[in-house]
């Protein structure tokens, strides 16, 4: 919500702005919108293949609404599920892996010890899960950033078409407005596409495409420990190594 709310007010202040100069109409130029809208989305496609781009809004979607777990948390259930798992065995994760339907790699993982996969299948299959996820997020990340490199460039291109327009008519003062008005809101439509939508959403991506791989490199470290049967305070030790000083766990303490 904390995105689309940025996004509101940013446009909303920017509107305000219009209002106290005049007429938020004379900011609307369909003839910009073409020429930088259509232009960004056309020359960002050509740097995709077409396989990238049916992946790409899905995953987009879902760095999104993205929302970051707490770190804490996730190692204390860990060690949690690794105590069911020495007390319980394969029965207790059963259980366990059936409960988890909001946490794929973790359910995926569990189900695989469960059935009995040994601990280099377990580390190679879910390793190549993590890479494939960050792989497509990346790319989701890079189509964003590749937009706003684009946007800008292209308002440059219309303030150059509406200053040729212009130029070619000089004769003809009517024409020199609408030109004038080309030239001026491709720059200010590249701007604002660039600088308040696309850069500020690929940040957002890659700072969550960032907390998700460390989530999912917790949920290895916990599920690999449990497949070894080690000790779950050892497993403790591993997630704190992990963490940052300020949000290790102190379980067993």
């Amino acid at each position: 919500m904390i995105t689309l709310l940025g996004i509101i007010v940013g446009f909303g202040l920017i509107i305000t702005a219009m209002l106290y100069g005049g007429s938020p109409m004379d900011f609307v130029n369909l003839q910009s919108v073409l020429i930088v809208l259509g232009g960004t989305v056309a020359i960002t496609v050509v740097s995709f293949s077409l396989k990238d781009l049916a992946q790409i809004p899905g995953a987009l979607y879902r760095l999104m609404i993205y929302n970051p777990h707490d770190y804490q948390e996730v190692g204390v259930t860990m060690i949690q599920i690794a105590e069911k798992s020495r007390t319980g065995g394969i029965i207790a994760l059963e259980q366990v892996s059936k409960s988890l339907e909001g946490e794929p790699f973790l359910k995926k993982g569990l189900e695989l010890t469960v059935d009995g996969a040994s601990i280099q299948e377990v580390e190679n299959i879910l390793k190549q899960e993590i890479y494939s996820t960050s792989t497509i997020q990346l790319k989701s990340v890079d189509l964003l950033r590749r937009s706003a490199e684009v946007a800008p460039a292209m308002g440059l291109i219309g303030t150059l078409v509406g200053l040729v327009q212009m130029l070619g008519n000089l004769s003809d003062p009517s024409t020199i407005g609408p030109a004038m008005a080309v030239a001026l809101l491709t720059t200010f439509y590249g701007a604002i596409m660039a600088h308040m939508v696309l850069i500020p959403l690929a940040s957002k991506a890659e700072r969550n495409s960032g907390n998700e791989s460390t989530l999912n490199l917790l949920y290895l470290t916990g599920i690999t420990s449990i497949v070894r049967q080690e000790n779950p305070r050892r497993l403790e030790m591993q997630i704190n190594a992990m963490l940052p000083h300020t949000h290790r766990i102190n379980y067993y303490d």
